[in-house]
């Protein structure tokens, strides 16, 4: 059977550094397009959408509708996520990880394509809500297998730090992200920008998603899933498999997972519109403030999946959920000085706390689950963090920063989303000495 050619196939080690190598390379490429895709429209919104979109209404208000559109995307993730979740645990990982992309790359382009509120009214928002609901179900299903392809193929021992390779996907597209927008708002008037320029960083997307395609078009289907379909143990149903044994681990994986989105978004979304818009710091300031905590996060993320395969998940990921909640009052402090070098500040505490987070929750959501319900688990399991977390962030912080006026508000808010994080964390085990190889 092809199960005791897997178990029984000689692989040296040297062979097998290449192919993680290359593995994790494709799984960075992959989701940084993602990512790319989801937050150029998160840093449009703040910038730019209110007043291309939503002109006849109070910029704040314009604001709050930008942030409601990028945020059903988040309704839309958790369909993608039982969609191609359960052809991911019946297909494969690669096939689903492919159809992803594309899908994510043509909705991308096509909202730099789209008329203004100007040349067609209503239908500019809807088409925009619409485009934007395609990028929920791509990304959705994308995630999910981009982190099993890194963790279900790396030895028991390092799956935290390859794991956690995938997670550089956020803060690398969120840098490409706003460097764009910084390049863009720097060579041209703010006229132009509103014009014309904020389309150049979606229709670069294409560029991006090429070379992501060429990327995982050479990589290989995971030996767990092959032995799930060599012992022909595929679940017929995966969801309702997932749900009658399961459902729990979905549920608190979710809430632990909150934080994760709340801490980010603060920085990526709210954290922008607040800088330029309350404080006053120049467009360009903030851009590079967030590039800065980008790249700084790129070179936290494996360091902390590292440190997870020593110590365990729980006590990293709980670590940075606390460090959260610390940082949330002296963030919005620093950031109250109006400075750069204080915005700068209060913006790396929080996200070297989120990087001890982030890092090994991926790999820790997979282990969550057995092999036949992996996909489906951890991606629904993930993207109802984003609906807890991401999706509500900007709008709740909106809310509160124009019904209260002060920061303090939504450092409280941050409080609670780490607390009820940490929480849910608590209640689950530790999963690092896991064997992945388990079907059920």
């Amino acid at each position: 059977m092809e199960y005791a050619n897997i178990a029984a196939a000689p692989v040296t080690l040297e062979k097998t550094s290449i192919d993680m190598k290359r593995l994790a390379f494709a799984s960075v490429i992959g989701t940084t397009v993602e990512w790319y895709d989801l937050f150029v429209f998160a840093t449009a919104s703040a910038l730019v959408f209110n007043k291309v979109f939503f002109p006849s209404v109070d910029p704040r208000v314009g604001t709050l509708l930008a942030f409601g559109t990028f945020a059903a995307a988040y309704l839309a993730r958790i369909v993608g996520a039982a969609l191609f979740g359960h052809f991911g645990d019946r297909l494969g990982r690669k096939s689903m990880l492919l159809f992803s992309l594309v899908m994510m790359g043509i909705a991308t382009f096509a909202i730099g394509l789209l008329p203004n509120y100007e040349a067609i009214g209503i239908w500019a928002p809807i088409l925009l809500l619409t485009l934007r609901v395609l990028q929920g179900l791509a990304l959705g299903g994308e995630w999910g297998g981009a982190v099993l392809m890194a963790v279900e193929h790396a030895p028991a021992d390092r799956r935290g730090v390859y794991g956690s390779w995938v997670q550089i996907g956020v803060p690398a597209g969120t840098l490409i992200a706003n460097l764009v927008f910084l390049l863009m708002a720097g060579a041209m008037a703010n006229e132009d920008l509103l014009s014309w320029g904020w389309r150049v960083p979606f229709l670069a997307s294409a560029l991006l998603v090429a070379i992501g395609l060429y990327v995982r078009l050479n990589t290989a289907e995971t030996p767990t899933f092959k032995i799930v379909k060599a012992t022909d143990t595929v679940a017929k149903v995966p969801f309702l498999e997932l749900f009658a044994k399961s459902w729990k681990f979905v549920l608190l994986g979710g809430v632990a997972c909150m934080s994760t989105g709340s801490s980010f978004t603060l920085i990526v979304a709210f954290g922008l519109n607040y800088g330029t818009q309350a404080l006053h710091i120049s467009r360009n300031g903030m851009l590079g403030i967030v590039m800065i905590s980008c790249a700084v996060c790129i070179l936290l993320l494996p360091l902390f999946g590292w440190l997870s395969d020593r110590v365990g998940r729980r006590p990293v990921i709980v670590g940075g959920i606390l460090a959260e909640a610390v940082v949330a009052f002296p963030m919005f402090w620093l950031m109250d000085t109006q400075t750069f070098a204080g915005a700068l500040a209060g913006y790396l505490l929080m996200m070297s706390a989120f990087a001890a987070n982030y890092g090994p929750i991926a790999t820790y959501l997979a282990e969550l689950f057995g092999t036949k319900v992996r996909y489906s688990g951890l991606s629904i399991s993930y993207m109802l963090s984003g609906v807890l977390g991401s999706a509500t962030t900007p709008v709740v912080t909106t809310w509160l920063l124009s019904a209260t006026g002060k920061g303090s508000s939504v450092a409280w808010y941050m409080i609670g989303s780490a607390l009820i994080s940490a929480a849910a964390l608590m209640v689950l085990t530790e999963t690092a000495k896991k064997d992945l190889t388990k079907v059920a």
